[in-house]
């Protein structure tokens, strides 16, 4: 009976949450304070749980703009630094055979980041070369992706990660200086990706053990929790007022 019982959950948890050995150690001898396995519990808790918000963390910053028909405020620089920086992890993630968990947002971030992308050219007047931009980045992804790709190069653009995600966050904290605003960037997506680059912090030392990747979400978290206390600072500022009415 007790196998029985446990069929449904065994299924349920394994391997998706816990390995085998793991689920035994808890569930059939109840050894509830297993700490290896409960961090096991908690980082693909943790990474599924960053994939699953990351199909809308976005979203907001769409509509946002949608709604304004505008990207005021928003650095394009920044924007496509950030894109360089997803497919670095997606790729580098996806060559190492690396669990889903640890790096899917990356995938769904990616698509969400290209659509920002061609907003803000469509909504400066340059819808061509956002068509064109959306069609050579499939390209450079379908080469990247390929065995065509030596595993040296696929490295490299994971280093390149760190200083990407510096320099693209330093543009969008230059540009909300000299604006004295935000103007349409959301907080929603803001906040969201400043807790989420937090958690990824242990779940890759847990899932993945590559320092590269580890190191890469420790200042992706600086780097968004500065946009994050701008946002604060500049909470009641309006969009077209200038810093001297700060």
């Amino acid at each position: 009976m007790a196998a029985e019982a446990d069929g449904p959950l065994k299924r349920a948890l394994v391997p998706l949450l816990l390995p085998e050995k793991c689920y035994d150690q808890i569930f059939v001898h109840w050894d509830l304070l297993h700490v290896p396995c409960l961090k096991i519990l908690l980082s693909k808790g943790l990474g599924l749980g960053i994939v699953a918000g990351s199909l809308l963390v976005k979203l907001p910053q769409v509509f946002k703009i949608l709604r304004a028909k505008s990207a005021e405020g928003l650095s394009l620089q920044s924007v496509m630094l950030e894109l360089v920086a997803l497919t670095g992890t997606m790729v580098y993630s996806i060559t190492n055979k690396f669990p889903f968990s640890s790096w899917g947002e990356a995938l769904f971030l990616m698509f969400q980041t290209i659509t920002i992308c061609f907003l803000v050219l469509h909504y400066r007047g340059q819808t061509v070369q956002g068509v064109t931009f959306l069609a050579s980045y499939a390209l450079v992804l379908l080469l990247l992706l390929s065995p065509l790709t030596p595993l040296a190069l696929i490295t490299l653009l994971q280093a390149s990660n760190m200083p990407a995600v510096v320099v693209g966050r330093l543009l969008q904290a230059a540009t909300n200086y000299q604006n004295g605003h935000t103007g349409q960037l959301s907080a929603i997506t803001v906040f969201l990706l400043f807790a989420g680059s937090l958690a990824r912090i242990f779940t890759s030392i847990q899932e993945t053990g590559d320092p590269l990747m580890a190191g890469t979400f420790v200042v992706s978290s600086l780097c968004n929790g500065l946009i994050a206390g701008q946002l604060l600072f500049y909470w009641n500022a309006k969009a077209g007022h200038g810093k001297k009415e700060q």
